[in-house]
């Protein structure tokens, strides 16, 4: 199992196998949090993917959002 030391600095260099492994190995954005003492890394694209797939649960299938929203700005433009 790989280590990594801290620099002074805070700094921390992920071993390349590692990366590989969590595909940073082109880099990328990622999303730090700790959970249970731990320090976690996620990829943004699958934390956005998780948030989104949350999201879905409550709207109903067939619904456009961005049509509803132009819809209701629309209206509310034409009540003005």
């Amino acid at each position: 199992m790989p280590h990594v030391s801290m620099a002074p600095n805070g700094r921390l260099v992920i071993p390349a196998p590692v990366r590989a492994e969590v595909g940073m190995a082109e880099g990328g954005t990622f999303v730090v949090s700790v959970q249970d003492g731990k320090v976690v890394l996620e990829p943004y694209r699958d934390v956005l993917e998780r948030v989104r797939a949350e999201v879905r649960r409550y709207i109903p299938a067939g619904t456009d959002l961005a049509e509803d929203l132009s819809r209701d700005r629309r209206a509310e433009a034409e009540r003005e």
